[in-house]
């Protein structure tokens, strides 16, 4: 019988969501150059007695299911190491120092998909359009990579399109005040 229903089991491996927010974190305080939060240690849970799961009133197969899928549950992490992820961080935290004053300055938002967007180019000098217009390119192309890089070192591709909007709703959060962002609507709002 247990054979049987072991045969029926399906693991679906599911979207991290809280353990990608704090990867997303860790990528974009770096990016912002913004010290990293200090994360209080996992309080770790006492082993349970050897035979105490015998001991309970639930089936011995169920006991014994939940011991199979539980590693595989808790095992959910999204690594953000990798040569190419490092090099992602290392040039988008580079352009972040050109790009600062122009967010300061209201030119440069946060759009609803996560991406940089020109939001007034009035507020950028003449002489600097074509920089800021270029910056922007580069910083979107390489949040795209990222998303890319993350989803396939974690062996997830069909992860991207999560990890882009995990990012996209983590850039507006950790920006500071001041900043300026699209809302889901659309709409340009000051943080």
């Amino acid at each position: 019988m247990l054979a049987l229903l072991a045969g029926c089991v399906t693991i679906n491996v599911y979207f991290p969501a809280a353990a990608a927010e704090q990867a997303a974190d860790r990528i974009i305080r770096d990016v912002y150059g913004v010290p990293q939060r200090e994360e209080a240690p996992a309080q770790e849970q006492p082993a349970p007695a050897p035979d105490s799961r015998l001991e309970s009133d639930r089936p011995l197969w169920v006991a014994l299911l939940e011991a199979a899928v539980t590693p595989a549950a808790a095992a959910a992490d999204i690594n953000v190491q990798s040569p190419a992820i490092n090099r992602l961080r290392a040039q988008m935290k580079a352009r972040h120092q050109q790009l600062e004053p122009f967010y300061q300055q209201g030119a440069v938002g946060i759009a609803a998909n996560g991406e940089l967007r020109i939001r007034d180019m009035n507020a950028v000098a003449l002489r600097d359009r074509a920089r800021v217009q270029q910056l922007v390119a580069e910083e979107n192309r390489d949040r795209q990579a990222l998303y890319a890089e993350i989803a396939r070192v974690n062996g997830h591709p069909e992860w991207q399109d999560e990890i882009r909007a995990t990012f996209a709703r983590r850039w507006v959060d950790n920006a500071p005040s001041g900043w300026w962002y699209q809302d889901a609507g659309g709409s340009w709002k000051q943080k």
